[in-house]
């Protein structure tokens, strides 16, 4: 077939000149002859030197597991299109019909995605004081414990001790730019640390509260490791700490049961403070009833609120969706 023959120090820019041209042949791979190297072109190019050469078909690699598990064909729709992704850890979650196939399936998600060291099944809704699930073992690595990066942090955890969701990273980020520099920040629910430690970045302080020990045990680690001494962990029952923080900001992800501790965010915030907000609502009435009750907490203590903006975080359930409400509290 037709090549284009340069010199290796033209390599790259020739490279480009192709793909824009439209004319590099990219099922197949390039060559290297002595001091030239050979790009597969499908014709003729006008101003480059053109030769004949011999390519080799280039290998793809599959882009999904899907592509390369075996299972019955019966079962394959059932296939899910998406997992968590955790450090190196998967959690996929798996219909009954597929769980005999677990093995198969961890298997084929290690082949494709090579940086994923263990991957594991749901075994069980979120559940209890600490929101964790149990987790059943497919492939991979005896361990749960990972070093997760986003949003420019690193987070140490363990996937089986305590709730983590990498799909909130976007939501993280939304609430650091809004953000301003030399707030006190209370997050009522910190877990491990996402918003905490990002947030760190621009907070003069962040009280950082879990009843959790595993998740204060590892927030106290990925404080260290991110080099911010202005995290305070608190280990205990956030009804307890409630009122003897001033914040300028509160974070309360716990999106289940988020609204029954709104009387203790509202008492945690500065006149005129950020409460950030989360809770699950039906596609047909997303907001309504989580107003109505910060409304009727509010009034109760004498204060009002004012509501700033209110956002689908990401889909939880069918037709049920994870929503973020942010108002702010005049006293």
């Amino acid at each position: 077939m037709f090549a284009v023959k340069v010199p290796k120090r033209e390599a790259e820019k020739t490279r480009r000149k192709l793909i824009e041209l439209g004319v590099l042949a990219k099922s197949y791979s390039v060559k290297r002859e002595g001091e030239f190297i050979l790009f597969p072109v499908t014709g003729p190019v006008e101003g480059f030197e053109i030769v004949e050469a011999e390519f080799e078909k280039t290998k793809r690699r599959p882009h999904s597991y899907r592509e390369v598990v075996e299972v019955p064909e019966e079962v394959r729709p059932l296939l899910p299109s998406s997992f968590d992704i955790i450090g190196d850890v998967a959690i996929i979650e798996l219909p009954e019909k597929l769980m005999p196939y677990g093995k198969a399936i961890g298997e084929a998600i290690l082949k494709v995605h090579r940086h994923i060291k263990a991957v594991f099944a749901k075994g069980s809704k979120i559940e209890g004081e600490y929101r964790v699930r149990e987790l059943i073992r497919l492939a991979g690595e005896r361990r749960t414990e990972t070093l997760h990066r986003e949003n420019g942090i690193r987070l140490r955890l363990d996937v089986a001790k305590v709730y983590f969701s990498p799909r909130l990273a976007t939501e993280r980020m939304r609430i650091f730019e809004k953000t301003q520099p030399g707030e006190i920040v209370f997050d009522m629910f910190a877990g491990v640390g996402p918003y905490s430690i990002l947030l760190a970045k621009k907070a003069k302080l962040v009280f950082a509260c879990d009843i959790n020990p595993w998740a204060v045990r590892y927030l106290e680690e990925n404080r260290k490791l991110n080099k911010m001494p202005n995290v305070v962990p608190i280990l205990g029952d956030v009804r307890k700490i409630a009122g003897r923080i001033e914040a300028d900001r509160v974070i309360m992800n716990l999106p289940k049961f988020a609204d029954r501790f709104l009387r203790e965010a509202m008492l945690s915030v500065k006149d005129g403070g950020i409460v950030h907000y989360y809770g699950f609502g039906p596609e047909e009435n997303l907001f309504f009833e989580h107003e109505a009750k910060i409304n009727g907490i509010a009034k109760g203590l004498g204060f009002h609120v004012e509501f700033l903006d209110e956002r689908k975080v990401r889909p939880y359930a069918p037709r049920q969706f994870n929503i973020a409400i942010d108002f702010r509290v005049l006293k």
